[in-house]
């Protein structure tokens, strides 16, 4: 207690008090005594690690699930522990031993809390601890996380949204959550939110697509990523986000993980998209004006593309040799006029598409010359294009 007495002599009276009330009052005491701590707390380092050791985390962690605290007094509990929290590892290590994640299936039942965000601030201030050696069990904040994401209410706000987004992001850092994470559902909730991501909604895409990105690292990621058969669709959609660099080298990531790494029947979604005339242009677009990362990645999609073709042509290129785009013509063999017809039919097919991607191309750089005037957009568009360590 000494170090409180250093500083104002009635924030240690208040501390003394507050601790004391938290351990050992009654309801309305024990709320008092929250908000009180939830105010000393914001002071500094010093003093929250100082709360901590005088015993205040059990009791406001035990707050959160009773029942017969006052709504008011729950909340206080969780404003006081996201205030002691903050910049400490030792007191998020005691809110998880006294119970902490095991308190949220009670809190999920409640309507009161089930998205609350102040809550998810809370997890996702916890949820660093898995950047330590700390053994933090990922699955008690899984279900908590994805009901949020699955949740179609439009109560729901885009910042609980995005913190949970954030958690996950944390928990995917650790290769040994992947598993816990695949089987949670959590795969096709990121989907979701990137396929129902709008202009102005599309603030918990990026990270969305860097947590898939973390599950991608393991088979089982992979694996769970590459079956989803929104997968495509969704991250195909994405690169079509001039605004959005980043989210567009991320996207690119994931349909190379997807194109090189997954089962042949998403491979053929991604062959039936480029047939439908969905990806292959936004990608030849990406491959003359995304970032440097976002470029090269979109070149090497192109060239999977290119190849996959021609792995299918020469499947059949035997029994079917003497067939040409005139084969409905009795007469016709198999001799150089139908070959050349073909060749040339499928350079003006080419050509035919370039043109259309170049007009589209120029009509993009014309928009983006009108948005960008000055250097200040061009120097964030620079930033937000900054690659990863990625492998690819």
């Amino acid at each position: 207690m000494k170090a409180a007495e250093d500083g104002d002599p009635n924030d240690a009276v208040a501390m003394k008090r507050s601790v004391k009330a938290i351990n050992f009052g009654g309801r309305e005491e024990k709320g008092k005594a929250a908000a009180e701590i939830k105010r000393l707390a914001r002071g500094d380092g010093r003093t929250r690690r100082l709360l901590a050791e005088l015993g205040v985390v059990p009791p406001l962690v035990a707050m959160l699930a009773d029942s017969k605290d006052q709504l008011l007094c729950r909340r206080l509990a969780i404003d006081a522990l996201l205030e002691l929290a903050s910049g400490t590892f030792r007191n998020k290590k005691l809110m998880v031993e006294a119970g902490l994640l095991s308190k949220l299936p009670q809190l999920m039942r409640d309507k009161a809390f089930a998205k609350d965000q102040q809550l998810a601030r809370l997890l996702f201030s916890v949820s660093s601890l898995v950047k330590t050696q700390y053994p933090l069990q990922s699955s008690h904040f899984l279900p908590f996380l994805v009901g949020i994401l699955d949740d179609d209410d439009e109560t729901t706000s885009d910042e609980v949204k995005l913190t949970s987004v954030a958690t996950l992001y944390n928990l995917s850092t650790k290769l040994d959550n992947t598993r816990p994470i695949v089987a949670s559902g959590a795969v096709r909730s990121l989907l979701r939110v990137l396929s129902t991501s709008t202009s102005r909604r599309r603030s918990a895409s990026e990270g969305a697509l860097a947590t898939l990105g973390n599950l991608a690292a393991s088979t089982t990621g992979r694996k769970a990523v590459g079956s989803d058969p929104s997968a495509v669709d969704a991250l195909a959609e994405i690169l079509a986000w001039d605004d959005e660099p980043r989210c567009q080298e991320l996207a690119t990531y994931l349909l190379m993980v997807v194109a090189h790494r997954s089962t042949s029947t998403q491979r053929e979604r991604m062959s039936s998209s480029a047939r439908s005339g969905t990806i292959v242009p936004r990608l030849l677009e990406l491959a003359l004006l995304g970032s440097p990362l976002a470029r090269k990645r979109a070149l090497k999609l192109l060239q999977w593309f290119k190849d996959e073709r021609r792995s299918g042509v020469g499947v059949h290129s035997g029994p079917q040799a003497g067939i040409s785009l005139r084969s409905s013509n009795p007469t016709m063999t198999t001799t150089g006029e139908g070959e050349e017809e073909d060749v040339e039919e499928g350079r003006r097919a080419v050509k035919a598409l370039v043109k259309h991607s170049l007009d589209r191309n120029m009509e993009l750089i014309r928009r983006r010359a009108t948005g960008l005037e000055g250097s200040s957009g061009l120097k964030s568009l620079v930033a937000a294009s900054s690659s990863k360590s990625l492998p690819y």
